[in-house]
């Protein structure tokens, strides 16, 4: 019998449609510390990065150095956004709904800010415990540490892992730590050129719906 392949879902982007929302929040908060120009384009180049690191690259990008201090303000003003407006990537429901076998998630973001992100949107319930957070680890994407800390968790080899995720940051995490590696592209921030930076950070396979990920899923022997 072919080994059972655990699935192992990014959050921001691929589960919920938050990346836009995210990128909102970090402007809002910038000009309230009075560090303007903190704009989309910026918050682009540090999708799929913890915030510790998103902090780190605003900074190579703007020169503005986000007092430590108000680091809190960041996850209170998208908690706002989150709770008002945050919607899950469209048809991941039904997706989940018909998944069969062991799946996880594995984020840079925040226990807490996965665990609300699954609340408002209603997908708590397909995962349980079997959430994970870069903060549970020493290095965040693009290392691998996450994804394999999920696996072992999870009581999976890195070679039975499928992770979907949208940034070329997850997808290099994803490859370095000896897995199958699916880009997603459905998320509200996509753009021209993401599919294209995805498979170059090394996806096997590029998806721009839940529809599409499903086809590919059966082709790799896995129910959806």
């Amino acid at each position: 019998m072919a080994p059972s392949r655990l699935i192992i879902f990014d959050c921001d982007g691929v589960l919920v449609d938050s990346e836009p929302l995210a990128a909102k929040a970090y402007e809002r908060v910038y000009d309230k510390h009075g560090m303007p120009g903190v704009h989309g384009g910026i918050i682009a180049q540090c999708v799929g990065m913890k915030q510790a690191d998103i902090i780190v690259r605003i900074k190579e990008l703007t020169g503005h150095q986000f007092p430590a201090s108000a680091d809190d303000d960041i996850w209170a003003e998208t908690k706002v956004l989150f709770t008002e407006e945050l919607k899950p990537t469209p048809g991941i429901g039904s997706f989940l709904e018909t998944l069969a076998g062991d799946r996880c998630v594995a984020s840079s973001s925040s226990i807490e800010r996965i665990n609300h992100s699954l609340a408002v949107t209603g997908l708590a319930r397909f995962f349980g415990d079997a959430i994970y957070s870069s903060s549970m680890v020493k290095n965040g994407k693009p290392a691998p540490d996450i994804f394999l800390f999920a696996a072992a968790r999870m009581g999976a080899k890195p070679a039975d892992c499928i992770v979907i995720e949208d940034s070329p940051f997850g997808i290099q995490g994803a490859v370095a730590a000896g897995m199958t590696a699916i880009g997603y592209t459905g998320g509200g921030h996509t753009y021209a050129e993401h599919a294209a930076r995805l498979t170059a950070a090394g996806a096997d396979l590029v998806c721009a719906d839940w529809h599409e990920v499903s086809r590919q899923l059966a082709g790799l022997g896995v129910p959806a």
